[in-house]
């Protein structure tokens, strides 16, 4: 947004028939007048393997880290390259094992000398931005919930609408798909801050996310009577009706059948 960007995860990596697992996508990178978000979604070992990478960077190389790129477009680049090199080295160690390895991020952030920048990093290690006119980017499980973001999502939109958006969206996407759960976690990072604004978890019984997913399918349903009918629903109670009416009367005038 102008104001500045949202970040929102859910926690949830595998939802088999015995066993949840949570781990966070989301991780949070900040130095001097830098402030960078990773979320990440795909492999776990390959998510996992990258922010290990990440940190051991900022630890142990001082000349080639997260920390030294010159603008968010360079450090998603230095992720995607990481991300390459921990899909190798997964493939090399499970040589036997079939399966996804593959794992996308979103990096966003500021970088003092450049305006906020929000990137999706793929697989391939390449990466896209969003724009004025495509103003969100989303990872996973997508469909669910990019109906909401369509209609409200602007680059004028304030970040706390914004928030509010993308609660809705992600509890649209937990109500259809067993693969998304909470703790949902999110940040508001403000331009020009180079710091967290707002960050929150909000866990599985949150009176928050109770109260918010009731609203929300109360809304719905109330708005749902008021929209306008489609062409030829208005005349189709009179129709069924009127064959009622037709039928009855058929069979009021056949013959009764003799009684044995």
């Amino acid at each position: 947004m102008n104001e500045g960007l949202v970040f929102i995860s859910d926690s949830r990596t595998n939802a088999g028939v015995d066993q949840i697992n949570t781990f966070s996508k989301m991780h949070v990178f900040a130095q001097d007048r830098r402030f960078l978000v990773l979320l990440s979604a795909g492999n776990l070992a390959t998510t996992q393997g990258v922010i290990s990478h990440l940190g051991r960077d900022i630890k142990q190389n001082p000349s080639e880290n997260l920390y030294t790129q010159e603008t968010v477009r360079d450090a998603a680049n230095y992720v995607g390259e990481i991300s390459r090199v921990e899909q190798q080295r997964y493939l090399q160690e499970n040589e036997e094992k079939t399966g996804v390895r593959e794992a996308t991020f979103l990096l966003g952030g500021q970088i003092e000398g450049e305006e906020p920048r929000l990137l999706m990093i793929y697989p391939e290690g390449n990466s896209i931005r969003a724009t004025d006119e495509t103003c969100f980017l989303q990872l996973g499980e997508t469909k669910y919930g990019k109906p909401i973001l369509d209609r409200i999502l602007e680059k004028t939109t304030s970040v706390d609408r914004a928030l509010m958006c993308g609660l809705v969206s992600m509890d649209s996407t937990m109500k259809s798909s067993a693969l998304v759960g909470p703790p949902i976690e999110y940040t508001i990072y403000l331009r020009d801050t180079y710091c967290q604004a707002i960050q929150h978890t909000l866990d599985q019984n949150d009176e928050f996310l109770v109260q918010l997913r009731q609203a929300w399918s109360d809304h719905i349903k109330k708005a749902f009577p008021s929209l306008p009918l489609a062409p030829g629903l208005s005349s189709l109670k009179t129709f069924y009706r009127g064959n009622v009416l037709k039928l009855k009367q058929k069979h009021q005038k056949q013959p009764k059948s003799p009684s044995g």
